[in-house]
């Protein structure tokens, strides 16, 4: 009887178990169905993966290839980044760059119409849009300032130092010419000063650094050059400070510009558009203090200077600028006024009227 007892409590405990086991646990409540997510779905969602960084969009090319002219100075240094950037596919157009020691190599050619661009002295855009009718454009200003006389000795304190001296030049019918009479004159001495003409900067430098030379005048960067070579020399005037006494505020000494073919410009508006927001990279690459080295190195590497230190050293100081639009025609026509109402053979004879400044 208890063995039987036993067994029948067995068999209850193990029925009690089973029920137990056999509870639903309570529903939890749904939320809402999201009518954007499907409800059949059961598998967990895996987290998207965060997008790779875009790479830098390659511009948009043009088709054009763009001939520009510069000359071995401020006007070139401004445009390493660019011809880097050209070499290395990364630019908008192509581009073929033909570098001069001086404008008279390149004004032939610019005439001809073999460059679509050219870099110059500012008052030889004047001169080329009157000897051709306006078939130039001036697109931008690309060099403030830059000249410099330079002597061995300390005899040149002042302009009126100059009176009976002998200065050593370059840059004969062109802005230093004109720049330099404009000055003397203002301050009495027309007829008074001896000025000879060597052809390139470069020449004029090296006759400084052998001592042939007592007093230059000169533009950057050959002005660093030639301190470079001979410690006897030091930089005795501003140019740029002396025409701002003499022409008391009216304008600027405005050096170099970039000019274009007008028809290249009217058939080629996207192109010529590139290039100014290339060339204004440039300008703005090779200005920056934190890329002087990389700057002074394209430099070199073009041809423009011969050593990486005095290219570091230069660079600061030539004036590179980039000034388009409005503030270039005003700043333009203001110094080629001056120098019409000095020396009208100075600007081709004729002061430009406003189709000389392309305004985009």
């Amino acid at each position: 009887m208890k063995r039987f007892a036993a067994l029948l409590f067995a068999l209850v405990l193990v029925l009690s178990l089973g029920a137990c086991s056999g509870e639903k646990a309570p529903a939890v409540p749904s939320s809402p169905a999201d009518p954007t997510v499907p409800e059949t779905s059961s598998s967990p969602v895996e987290p998207t993966p965060a997008p790779e960084p875009a790479s830098p969009a390659a511009p948009e090319g043009t088709g054009k290839t763009l001939r520009v002219a510069a000359l071995k100075g401020p006007t070139a240094m401004g445009m390493v980044k660019l011809m880097k950037d050209a070499r290395a596919g990364e630019t908008a157009n192509d581009y073929q760059f033909t570098l001069a020691g001086s404008p008279d190599e390149i004004v032939g050619s610019i005439i001809k119409g073999d460059f679509d661009l050219a870099a110059v002295p500012t008052n030889l855009a004047a001169t080329l849009y009157n000897k051709t009718n306006g078939r130039v454009e001036l697109l931008a200003l690309n060099t403030l300032g830059v000249l410099y006389l330079v002597e061995t000795g300390e005899t040149i304190q002042s302009v009126a130092d100059l009176e009976g001296k002998t200065i050593y030049a370059t840059g004969k019918g062109s802005t230093p010419e004109y720049a330099l009479n404009y000055i003397l004159a203002q301050n009495g001495l027309e007829g008074k000063v001896s000025v000879e003409y060597k052809s390139e900067h470069g020449e004029l430098a090296a006759l400084l650094a052998q001592g042939q030379a007592e007093i230059a005048l000169l533009p950057q960067p050959f002005v660093t050059t030639a301190l470079s070579q001979n410690d006897q020399l030091r930089v005795a005037l501003d140019l740029t400070a002396e025409w701002d006494k003499a022409a008391r505020g009216q304008s600027q000494l405005t050096m170099g510009c970039v000019i274009a073919q007008r028809s290249f410009v009217e058939e080629n508006a996207a192109a010529v558009a590139a290039f100014l927001a290339e060339y204004e990279a440039s300008v703005a690459f090779v200005t920056d203090a934190g890329h002087l080295d990389e700057a002074a190195a394209l430099v070199v590497e073009e041809g423009i200077l011969p050593k990486e230190a005095v290219a570091k050293a230069a660079l600061p100081q030539c004036g590179i600028t980039f000034v388009a639009g409005e503030e270039m025609k005003k700043t333009a026509s203001g110094f080629l006024q001056v120098l019409y109402d000095a020396d009208p053979s100075a600007v081709g004879g004729a002061l430009p009227d406003d189709g000389l400044y392309y305004l985009g």
